[in-house]
């Protein structure tokens, strides 16, 4: 590491935030579930806007690559270090302002180190809502959002990140500040460059502030459970609920038995909504601004499906304290499944009339390793095609299993011509994957934009593109 360009840290954002002894910087070099480790030469952690510019420039000066990072809840090794020992993380956690909330205009700007929890509570405050959902909600931070897309649990009515980033401000490889903070839906004056940087995890620029879309919060919401016997049957449920309910559907998500046991069994208090185990479950949550009405229509609807014979029982959330059970259930799953050995974790995505077919693949891999006692646990969201489908790998399992187990899911995703990164993102986990199944005019022009913003490959390299896409 270039002691001068530590020097020159020190200077422009103070000698307190330029971390370098390793007790101070573990935290910053390794996932949040511990899967992917690493090590930094240093962390910075600059307090504004001009301090990241002024690290980047120092940066692109001195040649040193930079590891952009947020709340580090990633899933795919795109946010931590590698284990050259070579590389700085720049964290945004000190970029945690909420600059400006206009609830008339529908809109708040956020600094990159945001927690989300925090800016949906601005919302909230406001008298609005922030749509953006998912299980780290209270540690993920919203430039870590942006930078991976994410997804989340709203995404059927309310879309992915990007779908709610009107706006956004980035710092460049050479520290030149990108302003397109303008608060308005509308703007066709060219090239919309926000999009670049939305999903690019952190290899275009590092992005430091953005104008998030709020929308109007919903006065009831119904969420309820249902078991059925066969994912063909969700797939109904769920063409029978959009028939009726439209853009009224926030969530429907689907589980499959053994995940609901695990996190039954495993979570205190956890109870199953239903009374006895099913194949499949669904859960779902329907949402509008009136003040009433909406349980009328679910209560309705569920006596037509039961009399069809669409599903095997079902519940509606009477309190806050049965929808948080529901909920617990489907997030907490992973969490208890630990217990039985290494999570190897998928997200890939289908269109919803080819579920059923995937999830029978899954079905037809689990029978073929159960001499070897790894379990799939399939669940997701099928309102947009996007299921997680996680190996559980006993303890002393042969690592060398993992690529050929996700290979052949991917395998089966490309088949049914879907994507083997839904939400997640590519980070280095999946960046050769993902190559492999891109065209090569795509492949070409990924690498093309990396050059012109990033031509030193100094921002998050190896991270989204192969070595060989970004180089130099």
């Amino acid at each position: 590491m270039h002691d001068t360009f530590l020097a020159g840290c020190r200077s422009a954002i103070g000698t307190e935030h330029v971390w370098t002894e390793m007790a101070d910087t573990q935290r910053f070099t390794h996932d949040f579930w511990d899967q992917y480790k690493g090590h930094a030469a240093a962390v910075l952690r600059p307090g504004s806007t001009d301090e990241v510019a002024a690290v980047l420039a120092l940066a692109s000066k001195h040649g040193v690559a930079i590891v952009p990072q947020a709340g580090n809840t990633g899933l795919v090794n795109g946010g931590v270090p590698d284990a050259t020992g070579s590389q700085v993380v720049l964290s945004v956690e000190r970029l945690d302002r909420i600059r400006a909330v206009d609830p008339a205009g529908d809109y708040l700007i956020a600094e990159a180190g945001c927690i989300l929890d925090d800016v949906q509570a601005a919302a909230a405050a406001a008298g609005r809502l922030f749509p953006l959902a998912m299980g780290s909600s209270g540690s993920c931070r919203i430039g870590g959002n942006i930078a991976t897309n994410a997804g989340g649990l709203n995404v059927l009515r309310y879309g992915m990140t990007r779908e709610l980033v009107l706006g956004l401000e980035a710092v460049l490889h050479d520290g030149s500040i990108l302003d397109l903070l303008r608060p308005v839906r509308k703007d066709n004056t060219g090239y919309d460059l926000k999009q670049l940087f939305i999903g690019s995890e952190g290899t275009l620029g590092v992005v430091t502030a953005a104008v998030l879309r709020l929308m109007a919060q919903p006065r009831e919401r119904v969420t309820f459970w249902l078991a059925v016997e066969t994912p063909e049957h969700a797939v109904s449920l769920f063409r029978t609920c959009r028939s009726r309910f439209g853009e009224l559907i926030s969530a429907f998500e689907i589980i499959a038995s053994e995940g609901v046991e695990i996190a039954v069994n495993g979570l205190p208090g956890a109870r199953r909504p239903v009374g006895e185990p099913a194949p499949w479950h669904v859960l779902i949550e329907v949402a509008w601004t009136f003040g009433e009405g909406l349980r009328g229509q679910v209560d309705a609807m569920l006596e037509d499906i039961l009399s069809e014979g669409l599903c095997l029982d079902g519940t509606v959330a009477e309190n806050e304290a049965q929808r948080a059970n529901m909920w617990r259930l489907r997030e907490g799953q992973s969490e208890t499944a630990r217990a039985f050995g290494y999570i190897l974790r998928s997200d890939v995505a289908v269109a919803i009339a080819d579920i059923p077919d995937l999830l029978a693949w899954t079905q037809q891999r689990q029978a073929s390793l159960v001499d070897v006692g790894i379990r799939i646990l399939p669940f997701g969201h099928i309102g947009d095609g996007n299921l997680h489908i996680n190996f559980v790998l006993p303890p002393g399992t042969d690592t060398g299993l993992h690529a050929g187990l996700l290979e052949g899911l991917y395998d089966q995703v490309d088949r049914l011509g879907g994507s083997i990164s839904a939400e997640h993102g590519v980070g280095r986990a999946k960046r050769e994957a993902v190559s492999q199944r891109k065209s090569a005019a795509s492949r070409d022009l990924s690498r093309r934009i990396k050059r012109a913003l990033d031509p030193d490959n100094l921002l998050n390299p190896g991270v989204v593109l192969t070595r060989e896409e970004s180089s130099p």
